[in-house]
């Protein structure tokens, strides 16, 4: 492996340094370093962070290839800046055994763009009845260690204390998709002033809240850890601070699209604004912003959700939920948090690298830049300003909210363990 030497990069947002990486791995950070062998990446004035790491990224395979691949989907994702992704549970089959979280995982060793650690299934078919078999999953060659039934919410609270009870074993946290089903029943947007003027069925903020607060209850009396998916209100904000003012095990993530788009869009019928939890009101925006700048809310993670075209260019009704995030959340994350000034490049790397890293155990990852450490890195000109065009995307989905819209920051090059997958922006 050839030696290389990023020069001039800001790390962390700071002053400009030179990085030196040998052999996978930070061999010195400092001014005017020199290395006559090694390759030269001109970096001046970019901001340089630690490989992006996302909790929550559905790579669909397998069984749902018309969508994204692991191949495809971590191409998008090192073109996005990511290192590594927790790839979702709700496969087909579902990722609830040994073999099939076992299967994906070897595929991301084949893709080589980025590393891909299966997230586990709580549930059999995630049908919320019975547990799946966590223990065996964990002692995968997988590892698993984080558990969810996303796309479904746990509603059963004896099954959610015992899957509680079980990941405590050997530290897993158990990710919830809260969403109380019966509150939620034919909804199809945010419930409130838009919803009741175009007469779609409502999404009610209390159906995500009162899953939460039972939630961190039953982690609090059991001990265990649990992490909330995709965050969506200024109540369930409310909670997860109150419950970790009490030195509870609890963290929560807010995607990408949460911190910047309304249910005011949905006045469109476009169904790409269509996603589970909704977009909903710039009160609900921005109370997740301050909540992720003060901490409470730990990370961003992107809940990429891939769809094929005839999915999404339908009806309103009959559209799937979710969207593509993994290749422009940087950039809304810079826009919403960063030139807003309520976060610095210390605390996107915190949030969006090093938090979402040890939440999920991922060793290797979320590291300091610096000798020694392994070289996940990222290079963004954040003097970037463009035009999302999703035909350029290396995601096979093009379901993006953000297609036309100026945004700024463009990821330069991403480093896998001192490996350049993508450089000047293209995939290697």
């Amino acid at each position: 492996m050839s030696k290389i030497l990023i020069r001039g990069a800001r790390p962390l947002g700071g002053e400009p340094q030179d990085v030196l990486i040998d052999a996978g791995t930070i061999a010195a950070v400092g001014p005017a370093l020199e290395a006559a062998d090694a390759q030269v990446v001109e970096a001046q004035g970019q901001i340089l962070l630690p490989g992006l790491v996302d909790l929550h990224t559905h790579l669909r395979e397998p069984g749902r290839e018309d969508s994204e691949t692991v191949l495809t989907g971590t191409k998008a994702a090192a073109v996005g800046g990511f290192t590594a992704v927790h790839a979702m549970a709700n496969t087909f089959p579902v990722a609830d055994t040994a073999g099939v979280v076992e299967q994906v995982w070897r595929l991301g060793k084949e893709s080589g763009y980025c590393d891909v650690q299966p997230i586990g299934a709580v549930t059999v078919g995630l049908a919320g009845k019975q547990l799946a078999e966590l223990g065996a999953m964990h002692d995968s060659a997988a590892g698993v260690r984080v558990f969810s039934d996303d796309g479904k919410c746990v509603d059963d609270a004896v099954i959610m204390r015992r899957a509680l009870e079980y990941v405590k074993a050997f530290d897993g946290v158990v990710a919830q998709h809260a969403q109380e089903p019966r509150l939620t029943e034919g909804a199809q947007m945010n419930e409130g002033v838009v919803s009741a003027e175009l007469g779609l069925g409502g999404w009610p903020a209390v159906a995500e809240e009162s899953i939460i607060a039972r939630d961190v209850l039953l982690a609090a009396h059991v001990g265990s850890r649990v992490h909330i998916c995709h965050l969506s209100t200024a109540g369930s904000v409310e909670i997860v601070r109150w419950a970790k003012s009490k030195g509870w095990a609890v963290t929560a993530e807010v995607t990408p699209h949460h911190l910047l788009l309304t249910d005011e869009l949905v006045r469109s019928y476009n169904p790409v604004y269509k996603v589970n939890p909704p977009l909903r009101t710039e009160a609900d925006v921005l109370a997740l912003r301050e909540a992720l700048a003060d901490g409470t809310i730990d990370c961003v993670a992107t809940d990429h959700a891939p769809h094929p075209h005839e999915d999404k260019d339908c009806e309103w009704g009959a559209a799937a939920m979710g969207m593509v995030g993994l290749e422009t959340a940087l950039s809304v994350v810079q826009h919403t948090m960063v030139d807003t000034g309520l976060l610095d490049w210390q605390g996107v790397a915190d949030r969006m690298s090093v938090r979402p890293a040890d939440i999920g155990r991922l060793r290797g990852h979320g590291r300091p830049i610096a000798a020694g450490e392994p070289a996940n890195l990222t290079l963004l000109d954040s003097a970037y300003r463009g035009a999302v065009d999703p035909a350029g995307f290396a995601s096979r989905s093009r379901n993006t909210p953000y297609e036309g819209r100026e945004l700024p920051g463009r990821v330069t090059h991403t480093f896998l363990r001192g490996r350049a997958t993508v450089v000047d922006g293209k995939l290697t």
